[in-house]
């Protein structure tokens, strides 16, 4: 099975392009919401979390203030590190299970959804890294939008993620969405007839 890691930073417009490619028939392991199901399936997590940060991110059902909890971990240097090492090793975990699962499916190609695949040395287990690539302007401006953030906060989200820039390096395929849905499209059918060719009989999504 081919497995392709589609990554990206905040306001890239990764989840766009995972959509299309679910829509066009492509098997998606989504990391954002292996994410959300660990801390459910997995209470030693919260555990965790309240060891290490305090009580005051958990509520009175147990439940992580997702909100708070991250408006604090993307404005304190070294904090989003200490997250990452609870909780990766249960979110590596659920990936490869998932990815076996649709191997034993006879599944011919998959994509890993995930925005810090690289910087959480995923890259050696997939065959492939997609960058989906926008400028900073871009970036701002739809997360601002879309999550009700001051620019101070979209920055703080920015810098605590590899800049796209670098990520550019560990990417087999960069895919600028910038621009227009369509071209987004395109450009995206495109960088799969590439993958096509080199491996054979893979099948491209219906974009």
């Amino acid at each position: 099975m081919i497995k392709i890691g589609l990554t990206g930073g905040i306001g890239s417009g990764k989840s766009t392009v995972s959509n299309i490619l679910r829509e066009g028939g492509i098997s998606i392991v989504d990391a954002d919401v292996i994410a959300r199901e660990v801390i459910e399936n997995y209470p030693v997590i919260i555990e965790k979390i309240k060891y290490v940060f305090g009580e005051k991110f958990i509520d009175l059902s147990g439940k992580l203030k997702r909100r708070e909890f991250g408006n604090y971990i993307f404005s304190n240097e070294g904090e989003k590190s200490k997250y990452e090492v609870i909780i990766m090793p249960f979110i590596k975990g659920d990936i490869l299970k998932k990815l076996y699962k649709l191997e034993q499916k006879h599944e011919k190609i998959c994509v890993v959804d995930g925005a810090t695949l690289i910087e959480n040395g995923f890259c050696s287990y997939l065959d492939e890294i997609l960058l989906v690539w926008v400028n900073q302007e871009v970036q701002i401006s739809r997360v601002k939008k879309r999550d009700e953030l001051t620019e101070s906060q979209v920055l703080d989200r920015i810098s605590s993620q590899m800049p796209l820039e670098e990520k550019k390096r560990y990417a087999n395929f960069v895919l600028d969405n910038s621009n227009t849905l369509k071209e987004t499209k395109t450009r995206l059918k495109d960088i799969f007839i590439k993958i096509n060719r080199k491996y054979g009989g893979v099948k491209c999504p219906k974009i």
